[in-house]
């Protein structure tokens, strides 16, 4: 499966209810933050819980919350107008450029 086909199989599962133009980039963005922190919640637990030994069944955990901010992301880009390959050249592009000017570290995004 590539990104793409990943992101079309997103893009046709996605479903929102009320004012989608109104609502859809936020529930969007709050369901991709929520996803995020889940996995950084499952990494927390790792550590307090395991000393840092990833078991099977947390892998699998943080695997599957991966898979779901994976699908957030990929359906608010989709909305956005941008597949995922297109993000993920952008970024790279993005990044060949901060190392071509030296500038990979500090703040801001136009650095």
């Amino acid at each position: 499966m590539t990104l793409n086909d990943f992101q079309k199989n997103a893009m046709e599962s996605a479903f929102f209810t009320g004012n989608e133009k109104l609502h859809t980039f936020g529930y969007l963005t709050i369901g991709l933050t929520e996803e995020a922190g889940e996995v950084a919640g499952k990494v927390k637990k790792l550590f307090r819980d395991h000393q840092g030994e990833l078991t099977p069944i947390t892998k699998k955990g943080i695997g599957n919350e991966l898979g779901d901010t994976l699908w957030y992301l990929s359906v608010l880009a989709g909305k956005l107008g941008y597949t995922l390959e297109d993000i993920a050249q952008l970024n790279i592009e993005k990044r060949k450029d901060r190392k071509k000017r030296n500038v990979q570290g500090g703040e801001g995004d136009d650095r």
